[in-house]
């Protein structure tokens, strides 16, 4: 048989707080005084931008002095840690919060609405099935079960609902009388979570739910993300998340490249930002994430720069930077996948190496090609200053073409030359030349001359 609702602590004790809530707002109805009902959806996968969602709605319920909080459900669940953080968040709001399913409400999205003060439900809807699943869709091992278990029974128990019956909504085993069978978890209709005290009534529409509950003058209150926040769920998407790794990665190259142009820093500054953020705010980027991120550029700097040649540290800080931009667009704890789906780790690697596969095809095939472009043109000065037009920069007396020397600085692909033991300004035609190489003066242009590197040819 199903055990009787126990007395005293925890189990009525929030049966006994709905009721005294359904009295008050019945005696604020006669009165004739307006409620402020706010609706919010969970009609989409939990996740972290599920919770920050809530967050968001919770505030504007509470700046706009909300008198009802419900929310309309329509989910297959998501992730538990999530799931329990919306749970936490909503028991310790102080209005009376609601859930009206509409369709679905399994898995995390049973705990949840478990964890509202009431529950209502469209004719046809259900509500259960919450056993623990991990990434690949398989069931959980049972550590991750028994601490479902553990939530499911206290938050009904807190809600003056039966505990046994939440903890039969994920474990097999448990057995009740009439209600499911060993190998079975409860997935009750609307007409069955009902008659086991997990409803309080059909309805079709939340005007019907508010009549239900006496309540006549009212004003919905329907949230929205605002725009900006509309703005940052769309650089979550993996495909913009791509994008803005290229363009990053190719910012810096170009930033590199031409030094001082500003333009392809600033680009890459901003696709930066516009990728970190987003995950950020969704709590999916952690501190550390982004921390490795930064230092897997910095890895890359120091082969570029210090060490030059593809060496350890280049290889190390490629691993480091692609590594930690696929942590910071999957929901990973710290290095556990156990419920991060394996759809969603690909999606964030395809992301992390399609943009850094692009950026390197833009840097050996785009890079040559940028000076010509229209764009480029616009951005930076290209006009020559011609001799016929009485313009003149050679500030060597004699001709330097075909004089030998040594690189006196890295060249990459600029730098300073060591020729009849004088420095000179110099650039390669694109070649990378290290200290002490022998060069050869190819061309002069003001006081800059054009090297080619000889090769095989080390200065000791």
């Amino acid at each position: 048989m199903i055990p009787e609702p126990m007395s005293g602590t925890g189990f009525g004790r929030k049966f006994m707080f709905r009721l005294c809530i359904v009295l008050c707002l019945a005696t604020v109805h006669a009165h004739g005084q307006e409620k402020k009902v706010m609706v919010m959806d969970m009609k989409t996968e939990i996740d972290s931008r599920t919770t920050r969602y809530v967050d968001l709605a919770l505030e504007h319920a509470a700046d706009t002095k909300a008198d009802i909080i419900i929310i309309e459900m329509d989910t297959y669940g998501g992730v538990l840690t999530d799931a329990k953080d919306i749970v936490d968040k909503l028991m310790a709001v102080k209005v009376p919060v609601w859930v009206f399913i509409n369709s679905d409400a399994a898995s995390a999205g049973a705990l949840i609405s478990i964890a509202c003060d009431s529950i209502y439900m469209v004719p046809g809807a259900s509500i259960g099935a919450a056993t623990v699943v991990d990434g690949n869709g398989d069931q959980a091992p049972d550590k991750y079960q028994s601490y479902m278990r553990s939530i499911m029974r206290s938050t009904a128990e807190v809600n003056g609902r039966n505990p046994v019956i939440a903890e039969g909504m994920v474990d097999e085993e448990v057995v009740l009388d009439s209600v499911k069978k060993v190998g079975q978890v409860i997935t009750f209709s609307t007409a069955e979570a009902i008659r086991y005290g997990y409803c309080e009534g059909q309805v079709k529409s939340i005007s019907e739910i508010l009549q239900k509950n006496q309540i006549g003058a009212s004003t919905i209150d329907h949230f929205q993300l605002s725009r900006t926040d509309r703005i940052v769920a769309f650089f979550l998407n993996p495909l913009i998340s791509g994008i803005l790794i290229l363009i990053v990665l190719a910012g810096i190259y170009f930033e590199m490249q031409a030094p001082g142009l500003g333009f392809a820093g600033l680009a890459a500054l901003v696709a930066l930002i516009l990728y970190l953020v987003p995950y950020y705010l969704n709590g999916l980027a952690a501190n550390w994430e982004i921390i490795a991120f930064f230092a897997g550029l910095a890895l890359i700097a120091f082969e570029v720069f210090v060490l030059p040649g593809i060496g350890i540290a280049g290889i190390a800080g490629l691993i480091v930077t692609v590594g930690s931009l696929v942590l910071i667009m999957v929901n990973n704890d710290s290095f556990d996948f156990e419920f991060v789906r394996m759809n969603d780790i690909l999606r964030a690697f395809i992301a992390a190496a399609g943009g850094t596969l692009g950026g390197a095809i833009l840097f050996f095939i785009g890079g040559s090609q940028l000076p010509n472009t229209r764009f480029y043109k616009r951005i930076a000065l290209t006009d020559t200053q011609e001799s016929k037009a009485g313009y003149t920069s050679n500030f060597n007396k004699q001709s330097m073409k075909g004089k030998f020397g040594t690189a006196f600085t890295v060249l990459r692909p600029s730098g300073k030359v060591m020729i009849d033991d004088q420095l000179y300004d110099a650039f390669t035609r694109g070649e990378y030349v290290v200290a002490g190489q022998q060069v050869e003066v190819i061309d002069q242009s003001g006081s800059s001359l054009q090297v080619r590197p000889i090769q095989d040819t080390i200065a000791q």
